[in-house]
């Protein structure tokens, strides 16, 4: 091993959105567990080509004891990696598992297929919104409609990937939308949280998120708030899963 420049990954601040990883042409960067890791120092030649596409700043360079980088061990890499992609049928997408590949892994395409002879059930589709609006940045913090309600956090996929979300998870509760990658100036996101806590009266908060590990940020967002607000609220998380199941729910 010599002190040389390698690529060192901030686990704080990276929020595994995955713009890194296709930056790197020597594959040296995967997510793992819903954040970018450095798969091996060998693969890194400490150029940090990856640095300009992170936009959490979670990526420097530094000097440290490394292996050396082994471009031989990189093509093996390579090729391993290779093995794994499969194209799709005529979609001109290439394809690991079912998913096809893109720089995040929240933007991969998956063809979602309902259950074959599934019966189309007749339902209750009143809407149970009880509000307007309901983007975060919009809502002010002392609105009427948040004094004394549990508020419901959610991504912007999570209506559109549950079914009967409105019935199951919407009715008699407020409602904030938000994109945990997409959305800018969140940090106005934890401070508007924090004053619905101290100001807007708000007895609880679901956070209900979609699988993909980008949008794991809105849960940061709100335990920010919370951090931040004088009160005290109990926090839920959901984790839907693309195909709109609850996968999991906690309280934190």
């Amino acid at each position: 091993m010599a002190v040389r420049e390698v690529v060192e990954i901030d686990e704080e601040l990276c929020d595994g959105c995955g713009d890194c990883v296709p930056s790197c042409a020597e594959g040296a960067i995967r997510i793992v567990d819903g954040k970018a890791r450095l798969v091996s120092d060998v693969y890194c030649d400490g150029l940090g080509a990856c640095l300009g596409h992170c936009p959490k700043g979670a990526i420097t360079v530094v000097r440290r004891q490394a292996e050396d980088f082994d471009s031989e061990a990189v093509g093996r890499h390579l090729a391993g990696l290779r093995s794994e992609v499969r194209p799709t049928a005529g979609a001109g997408l290439p394809v690991v598992g079912e998913q096809a590949v893109s720089s995040c892994p929240g933007s991969r395409v998956v063809a979602l297929r309902p259950p074959a002879g599934a019966p189309v059930a007749a339902a209750d589709v009143t809407s149970r919104l009880r509000q307007w609006p309901i983007q975060l940045h919009l809502l002010p913090p002392t609105a009427p409609f948040l004094e004394d309600a549990e508020l419901l956090l959610a991504a912007d996929c999570v209506a559109y990937a549950v079914g009967g979300f409105h019935q199951a998870h919407l009715d008699g509760r407020a409602l904030a939308i938000a994109c945990p990658k997409l959305d800018s100036q969140q940090e106005a996101y934890v401070a508007k949280l924090a004053a619905m806590i101290d100001h807007g009266g708000i007895r609880a908060i679901e956070v209900m998120v979609m699988e993909v590990p980008c949008c794991r940020g809105l849960v940061q967002l709100a335990r920010a708030a919370l951090a931040q607000a004088s009160r005290a609220v109990p926090v839920r998380v959901a984790v839907v899963g693309i195909g709109g199941e609850v996968r999991s729910a906690a309280r934190s």
